[in-house]
Parts: C-alpha cells; structure tokens; sequence
C-alpha cells in the first residue's frame, strides 16, 4: 500500500535547537524516528531548501520540506500468529467483514503486543487475510473502545475502502460521555501530533495533521453530557483529545481524562461506579459505506456495551431522584 507524505512545516518555537529527526517524530507521530532518518538520508526531507542529516539542529522558524512516496511496512503483521479469540462478527461475505470490538483488544500489533490483538484474531478466522496489508484492517479503534470496524477480504475490496476513506465517504458516527454541561453541538478543528513532552499522549498542535471531529447533543445531565461525534479525520486519540481540549474529557479515560468531579450528592452507587469506570467511556456505534463489489450503501449499528449501558442508566436514576 503506497502512502505519500508532500507537506511544507515551519518549526514551532518549543522545538528550537533539537535534532530534526526527533522534531518530526513529534510532528509525525504516525512515523517511527527511523522511517524518518532514513527518508533523510534519501534526501526526501530537506531542511531550508538544503539536504540534511538526521542529527542536525533546526532553530525557530526553519522550514522543513517533506516530499516522500513509500510502501507501509508490514513486518509487524507478518509475525502476526493465528489465535482463536472469539469475534462479535455482525455482518461477513466474501469481501468483508464487520464487527463489534470488545474493550481490552488492541487492535494491530507493535511493541510489547505481539499476541491477543484483533490481527491476531482475524488471522485464525480467515487466514487469507495474512496476504493483505494490515491484515485487511482499513482504521483502528483505541484498545479501550469499543465498537465497529471494518475489515476487507479482498484486495480489490481493501482498495475500495482505503479510497472511501481517504475521500471521507466512510461515515463513523461514536457515542462518548463526557464531564460537564454542554450546550449544544459543534465542530473542532485544530493540528494534531504527538505531544511535545508525553511520547504515550497526542495533542492539539498548530503545525499538526488536521483533524476534524464532529458532535451533537443526544442527552444533558447536570454534570455530564452525552454525545454523538462524527469523525472527519483518523487521528490517534482524537476523539479524546479533542474533547480534552474544549475541556470536557471523557468519562474515564485514563490518559486525558484528569481528575473526575463527582456530581454534587451523588449517590454511594454512582460515585463507586465512576471510580470503577477504568476506560474512556466511547463507543463506535454507526458505521456507514459502500460496498466494493455491489456500490450499495450499507449502515450497521453496534449497541451500547454492558458497562457503558450501566452507567447511563445509573445517571438516569440519579438525576431523576
């Protein structure tokens, strides 16, 4: 699978006198440090419109220039074994495949999760995916959040899904509960990278990918709300981030979540189960896209999880009190 990178960035101030390997690590934050210092070392990154080296220092202001056509490695999925763990597959025929991911699944394998990932899982119910890229898997969902993907079977059917992506046609609605009171809907959008200090968190950069995230109203509480969010975008985390940044983390979330505040005589059931809430309460509910081979629209809907539902009906019992 080809991927091209053409961009132009000017160095933020945060990265003055750092190596250029490692600023783009941070403004790139879908690329290992190594693909970077050897697309370097190829030239197809050059630094004030001159060949660089991987250790050189950039200062404020630099610009750098990106001009870079590669094939996404799959190494990680090729010494991907077979498991058999169980899939909540809700519709499969011989292009693709959907299903509904559990909490604690991490989806592609990397460093230090080799075993027990969806690849994993995926490569025992149909082991000719092993000759797609990334097992057939065309967008991820963190390892905590639940909800619907999509795999292709095909290659013809993986090409067909990759271009809808790309072209925004894919639509993924989610269903996350949020702190605090919001209003009403809106749209964020905002640069997106690795966070400057935290390698494990993303952030909202000025010199980052776009990244767009939709959401709507479905239910206010006193001290929480519940959304629906369409995402523009892929980014890592970017749900997540996103509603960090507005300063409504989402229930839960152990990375950007912050300290939770427990609503005002909230019941001894409520506040135990909010501090036992130890994911990003997010949820991958509608799914929508066209068929590869048949260019129908299909549109599939994954119900809430048992903890999630839980939570909301405890919420409801609270506040109707």
């Amino acid at each position: 699978m080809i991927e091209h990178i053409h961009k132009k960035l000017t160095v933020p101030r945060e990265y003055h006198n750092q190596r250029i390997d490692s600023v783009l690590a941070h403004l790139l934050p879908d690329y290992s440090r190594s693909q970077i210092s050897n697309w370097i070392k190829n030239g197809t990154i050059i630094l004030n419109q001159k060949p660089c080296k991987p250790k050189d220092k950039v200062l404020d202001g630099d610009l750098i220039e990106i001009n870079v056509d590669f094939t996404l490695t799959e190494q990680d999925f090729n010494h991907c074994a077979p498991e058999e763990i169980p899939l909540n597959i809700v519709y499969e025929d011989e292009d693709i495949l959907v299903l509904n991911k559990p909490e604690n699944m991490v989806v592609h394998p990397g460093a230090g999760n080799k075993e027990h990932t969806l690849v994993n899982a995926l490569l025992h119910h149909a082991p000719s995916l092993h000759h797609l890229p990334r097992a057939g898997i065309i967008h991820r969902l963190d390892k905590d959040t639940t909800g619907l993907l999509v795999v292709a079977k095909t290659l013809p059917a993986h090409t067909s899904l990759i271009r809808q992506m790309q072209a925004r046609e894919i639509q993924r609605h989610y269903v996350t509960l949020v702190q605090g009171h919001i209003i009403s809907g809106g749209t964020i959008d905002t640069g997106f990278g690795r966070h400057p200090r935290n390698r494990l968190k993303m952030a909202v950069q000025e010199q980052g990918r776009q990244a767009i995230t939709h959401y709507s109203v479905k239910k206010q509480y006193q001290d929480f709300t519940l959304l629906d969010v369409n995402l523009m975008t892929g980014r890592t985390h970017q749900i997540r981030v996103h509603l960090a940044y507005i300063h409504h983390p989402v229930v839960g979330d152990p990375l950007y979540g912050g300290r939770m505040r427990f609503p005002a005589h909230a019941s001894e059931q409520l506040r135990t189960l909010l501090q036992n809430f130890k994911r990003q309460a997010l949820h991958a509910t509608t799914l929508s896209f066209y068929h590869p081979k048949t260019e129908n629209e299909l549109t599939f809907k994954a119900p809430m999880p048992d903890d999630f539902n839980l939570l909301l009906n405890t919420l409801d019992a609270h506040y109707e009190d």
